[in-house]
């Protein structure tokens, strides 16, 4: 039975040659702001349907479709044969018009002379002079209508009110289009690209907590002041575009619970075009003391999050925290932890309570992978 007997110093012998060994890091103490994350759509920041103001035939399309147009570039050019013969019949008008009008000076000058020397009646000389104030007045009505002949003459040449992108052409050379303010013909769309908006829905319960964050001055509120916003798109990492909450509308959407709110980001490429589906996220809080974890160290029991820390002697302890929203990667921890703690980040699987572990010490940021 002696001979039978293994020695204590064996290998395997006992428990304390498999003490477990993990890595652990202290958590990363630094000023937190929590953000707030909606959903929302890219809208364009000036939309414009190009209509037709006069009708008739196009006789020129300009424009290459699905581009980026200038401000006063050229689209469409409508027959401007007729326009131009109005113009010239004005002319014509306002000349006669004209020249009536200075006979009818002269007349009301003389009318004045005679009257004085009693060569004509008070009637007669007050008839010539409302004659030449009515034929003033021919002078200026027939000045608007060359006026307004001359605009649509212009009107036969449609430019481009904003810059931006432009879509199809609607209506091709050859055709007959109408103008007008009711029923005229859509030629086009434009669409501007920089800036461009995101419009998103906030719920009622932020919008209450928002507010309530102004009145104690923890946070501006977006109705006073613009507050800053980052957006992603869907094929996206991160929040690589910043930008700032500009608009908040005045009511709460009584059918949807929510309020709409708008941001505004820079666009200066054009790749991003309305209709995107985007998220969008802002403060939802001031900025506080906190601490940062990995998010791989968390535990959970059963609902609660716990995570494992070393104590002086090396032996594990079990924390139970309470955990805020992840940030650049790292979870929040809102209460639980300390900055001098150590947290078990590596090896979590063969740690028990209690257990006596062989830590060895790293930074809780990860290293960036090297490509």
């Amino acid at each position: 039975m002696t001979a039978c007997k293994r020695e204590s110093g064996a290998p395997g012998a006992g428990p304390q040659s498999s003490i477990p060994e993990v890595t652990a890091a202290k958590p990363i103490a630094k000023r937190l702001k929590d953000w707030d994350e909606f959903t929302g759509r890219l809208t364009s920041r000036e939309r414009v349907d190009i209509h037709a103001r006069v009708s008739g035939y196009v006789t020129e399309v300009s424009f290459k479709e699905g581009t980026e147009v200038k401000a006063g570039d050229l689209l469409f050019t409508i027959d401007p044969r007729p326009y131009q013969a109005i113009v010239e019949r004005a002319e014509a008008m306002l000349a006669q018009a004209r020249t009536t009008a200075e006979l009818a000076g002269v007349e009301a000058k003389n009318a004045t002379a005679l009257r004085q020397g009693q060569a004509i009646s008070a009637e007669e000389s007050e008839r010539r002079l409302k004659s030449a104030a009515g034929e003033q007045a021919g002078v200026r009505g027939a000045e608007a209508a060359l006026r307004a002949a001359k605009l649509d003459l212009e009107f036969t040449q449609i430019r481009a009110p904003i810059s931006g992108r432009i879509s199809d052409a609607r209506v091709t050379e050859g055709n007959l289009v109408s103008g007008g303010t009711q029923n005229a013909t859509l030629l086009t769309t434009i669409v501007a690209l920089d800036p461009i908006y995101c419009e998103i829905e906030a719920d009622e319960r932020s919008v209450l907590k928002y507010r309530e964050m102004h009145k104690s001055g923890e946070r501006v509120s977006a109705m006073f002041e613009r507050i800053p916003a980052e957006m992603a798109l869907i094929n996206q990492e991160g929040w690589p575009h910043h930008g700032e909450v500009d608009f908040v509308d005045n009511q709460i959407n009584p059918a949807t619970g929510t309020i709409r709110a708008r941001a505004v980001f820079p666009n200066a490429d054009h790749l991003m075009a309305p209709g995107f589906f985007a998220k969008v996220r802002i403060p939802g809080s001031g900025e506080y003391d906190g601490l940062l974890i990995r998010d791989s160290a968390v535990g959970d029991d059963q609902g609660s999050s716990f995570v494992w820390v070393l104590d002086e002697k090396d032996k594990a302890v079990y924390r139970p925290i309470v955990l805020g929203p992840l940030l650049d990667g790292m979870r929040v921890v809102r209460s639980g932890l300390k900055a001098e703690d150590r947290v078990v980040v590596l090896g979590l699987m063969s740690v028990r309570n209690g257990v006596q572990v062989k830590p060895t010490m790293t930074d809780m940021q990860p290293a960036a992978p090297t490509k």
